[in-house]
């Protein structure tokens, strides 16, 4: 077991105090896990909190201390959590059984209200999350082209599989990853988020030979470093162009930022889309959507008929009867009340509340975002900015992309934490509607003593 680091800072040592369980619980993990964590972005030290319940915008750790929550299980839970719809759907379907091994009722209904809602999916194909969603959609793309390269944008995260495993915190420059082939990486092509001159070279010179290009449809992290609307809409046109499929990773924005995703609020029909996340109300799932000849590869009678080999797919989860339960509930409540509505309007809210600290306490930082997402810009570059100014769009992504372990954002998250807010490590994180005026009041009152804390131990001037 490694010992919790020394350390002088203020900041930590409340934290500690504050989270004994956790600590403890974390040593335990240590020896289960590879640094503890069973995710990555879980990682922290000291130590993560252990959280032991969580119901509507709260969770409680095992200390018994409670959190405003904004990881959202990882922006699965525009509902909150432990929704009661949800719950009491997925509870009378596990009083049925949890696996058949065939296909199922359910399946069907979450399909239509998936087609029903979302502009492009013309058929869909289930998956267990959205990295395999990913996968799936690029091995589509390739069989439908017969093209092996793939386009992506500098930042942008679709999974862990090995053509998404560099270009995302680091090795921007498309070298691989430990364990990812070279051969795999020169078949992925790189350029700047908002880059249009440069994807207009890149088409020039390698457009016949991609099969696929995807991107998250409002920028990597859920808009973190934002496109421009019409870099997209560059994007479609030189894709149909020349032939490439266009793929829209929705594991994120789909039914957030509106019903139909982000393709809705855009105007753009993509070729494929992934999703996963709120698709499955908070339990694990994802599939590709998308055009029907597209997914028709799938199918052994359609593929035969076109003289070409079925492409293969398994997946023990695919379409589980549980998943299909809570997505099916979720969906619901999504397209017939004003929820997703209702966490824009909170998100606004709470960016303004809290870039007004900002200015009360002349910290040149800013929070921005759009849709349901908050995003704290720490300024660690020390740029010439003030909150009521700040344009994200104005900036790289090397600007906005905050370096893994800078002890600025670690130390801000880790008060926030003891002052009862738990952020995602963006940091920031995606609104839910269980979200409330509460929730607000709570959260303003931690960032700025969390501001406060910074400050005192000279992370702000």
């Amino acid at each position: 077991m490694n010992a919790i680091p020394p350390t002088n800072s203020p900041i930590v040592s409340a934290f500690v105090t504050h989270t004994p369980g956790s600590a403890a619980a974390y040593a335990e993990a240590r020896e289960h896990f590879p640094g503890g964590v069973t995710h990555d972005t879980r990682y922290v030290r000291p130590h993560p909190i252990a959280v032991a319940r969580a119901a509507s915008a709260r969770k409680w750790d095992v200390d018994g201390n409670e959190y405003v929550d904004y990881a959202g299980g990882h922006g699965a839970l525009i509902l909150g959590h432990a929704h009661p719809e949800v719950t009491a759907r997925v509870a009378e379907q596990l009083a049925k059984g949890t696996h058949y091994g065939a296909n199922h009722a359910l399946e069907n209904r979450w399909a239509e209200l998936i087609k029903s809602m979302v502009p492009s999916a013309e058929m869909i194909r289930f998956t267990n999350s959205g990295t395999e969603a990913t996968l799936m959609a690029l091995r589509v793309a390739r069989a439908a082209t017969g093209r092996s390269k793939l386009l992506r944008l500098r930042g942008h995260f679709h999974g862990w599989h090995d053509h998404m495993a560099f270009g995302v915190t680091n090795h921007f420059d498309g070298t691989p990853t430990p364990g990812i082939l070279e051969g795999l990486s020169e078949n992925v092509l790189l350029i700047d988020p908002n880059d249009e001159e440069g994807l207009a070279a890149l088409m020039a010179a390698e457009g016949e030979t991609i099969a696929a290009a995807i991107l998250e449809p409002t920028g990597s992290t859920y808009g973190q470093v934002p496109l421009r609307d019409s870099f997209v809409h560059a994007l479609r046109e030189a894709t149909a162009r020349h032939g490439i499929v266009l793929v829209f990773d929705e594991v994120v924005t789909g039914f957030r930022v509106a019903k139909g995703g982000a393709q809705e609020v855009l105007g753009i029909r993509p070729d494929l889309t992934t999703l996963a996340k709120i698709l499955a109300g908070g339990l694990p799932g994802g599939a590709v959507v998308g055009r029907r000849d597209l997914l028709e590869l799938l199918d052994p009678e359609r593929a035969a008929a076109r003289g070409v080999e079925k492409i293969p797919h398994q997946g023990t989860y695919n379409a589980n009867p549980l998943s299909a339960a809570a997505g099916i509930a979720t969906l619901e409540i999504l397209r017939d009340t004003d929820a997703i509505a209702r966490t824009h309007a909170y998100a606004a809210a709470l960016r303004g509340a809290m870039n007004q600290v900002l200015v009360e306490m002349s910290v040149p930082w800013a929070v921005y975002g759009r849709h349901t997402g908050i995003h704290i810009f720490t300024n660690w570059k020390n740029l010439p900015i003030t909150p009521s100014t700040f344009d994200p769009l104005a900036m790289g992504y090397a600007d906005l992309k905050v370096p893994r372990g800078l002890q600025t954002v670690t130390k801000l998250l880790l008060a926030m934490r003891t002052h009862g807010v738990d952020f995602s490590p963006w940091p920031g994180g995606p609104v839910s509607a269980a979200h409330g005026p509460a929730e607000m009041e709570a959260t303003v009152a931690a960032f700025r003593k969390a501001i406060g804390d910074l400050r005192a131990e000279g992370e702000i001037a």
